[in-house]
């Protein structure tokens, strides 16, 4: 789960981290009593979505115009700034070209930049251990410095018994350049940064840029988390900060029916029992010629109601111009998926080819019911001879 910069922020002013004041808006008159309140002279205006790049992003309505982020001087242009961008669709590299509408601003207070760092927390999974990156090329893509300068990133993995230490914090402030005060002011920053990590259960806290300031301070100027959606029934403050309407609608529908889905690019639908089978059912898709639509495991216990959903979850996207079923039945019973493919295809009058394969527990008896369902379905031997004739089948019905 994702959450915003502004709420980012106040999850790491509670660890002792220093950021700028700043104040949430809704309208163009929120943030105006925001600015007053913070004083002058200078504002930063920023809009708040699930996606990076919004200073280089463009405003749908206005590509020639300002992005996402604009740094102003007056409380007037606070205003006239949230008008231009609260009710808008801001696109970015990361929104893709539908791009997200902004419903809500952080007015924050200028800061005098001196140095623009990147500092992130992350679990690698390759040593299955959170790892510190950093680079003095704050305020870019990390991926782009990685691409065109690796050497200037650093990077360290904690080891979780000992945690994040003095001498791994001076080793990371040497790599970013900091010297004299600033690498104990580094190191105590670092410290609340990863206690925080640990204890909110985050995936990813990026500070990008972390700015020393003329005066010779640190500051987190931008920040987001992330966190692992497993771990949130420990932590309900960080859940309730949760923005549906920055989230797909489908994978929300998902989650209520306890579906593992993630929307995808492709034409071809996909309903799976376990996530390495889902993932070798998108490889062959693929490799037969076309794209998967989305990422479906309807997991080991699913019940019939479970798959008539996944199914109606796959049928709601546009772009679906087939359906594979792709079913193991080992705990989960071949006779079970059978019964909700077929309610589902009655149920929203399926109009797409659908090929179904099934191998396992009461086999026999699934492809039965599905044989007697009297729908159009296509039953298949094995994961080739399915990929093989969804990929006709959707060809031939253009």
């Amino acid at each position: 789960m994702n959450i915003h910069e502004y709420q980012a922020k106040g999850l790491l002013k509670q660890y002792g981290v220093a950021v700028p004041r700043g104040g949430v808006a809704y309208t163009p008159d929120e943030a105006l009593t925001v600015a007053k309140d913070l004083g002058g002279p200078v504002w930063v205006v920023k809009s708040q979505i699930h996606a990076g790049g919004r200073g280089a992003g463009r405003f749908k309505d206005n590509p020639q115009g300002k992005g996402g982020v604009r740094v102003v001087k007056s409380t007037a242009d606070v205003e006239a700034s949230a008008r231009e961008m609260l009710g808008h669709v801001l696109v970015t590299k990361q929104t893709g070209p539908d791009g997200k509408e902004v419903k809500r601003l952080y007015v924050e207070e200028g800061c005098d930049i001196k140095r623009e760092l990147y500092l992130s927390m992350l679990v690698d999974r390759s040593s299955g251990r959170i790892t510190v990156v950093a680079s003095t090329e704050g305020g870019m893509e990390i991926e782009e410095v990685a691409a065109n300068h690796p050497e200037k990133i650093v990077k360290l993995a904690v080891d979780p018994l000992t945690g994040l230490r003095g001498y791994h914090a001076q080793k990371i402030a040497f790599g970013l350049g900091l010297a004299g005060k600033q690498v104990g002011e580094a190191v105590g920053l670092l410290k609340n940064l990863y206690k925080a990590f640990v204890e909110t259960d985050a995936a990813l806290l990026e500070v990008n840029p972390l700015v020393v300031t003329g005066e010779g301070k640190l500051i987190v100027l931008d920040a987001k988390m992330g966190f692992d959606d497993n771990a949130l029934y420990r932590h309900k403050d960080i859940e309730e900060l949760r923005d549906e309407s920055e989230e797909d609608a489908s994978e929300i529908e998902a989650a209520r029916h306890s579906l593992n889905y993630v929307k995808l690019d492709g034409a071809i639908g996909c309903m799976v029992n376990g996530a390495g089978l889902a993932m070798a059912t998108m490889d062959i898709i693929k490799l037969y010629g076309s794209e998967p639509a989305n990422f479906l495991d309807v997991g080991g216990g699913a019940t019939k109601e479970r798959v008539t959903a996944a199914f109606k979850i796959i049928l709601k996207d546009p772009n679906v111009e087939g359906i594979l079923v792709n079913i193991f039945g080992g705990i989960m019973r071949c006779d079970v998926i059978a019964e909700g493919v077929v309610a589902a295809a009655r149920e929203v009058s399926l109009h797409v080819p659908l090929v179904v394969r099934l191998e396992g527990t009461n086999v026999d008896l699934g492809k039965k019911i599905l044989a007697e369902s009297g729908l159009p379905i296509q039953s298949a031997d094995h994961l080739a001879d399915a990929a093989e004739k969804i990929v006709k089948a959707v060809k031939e019905a253009k």
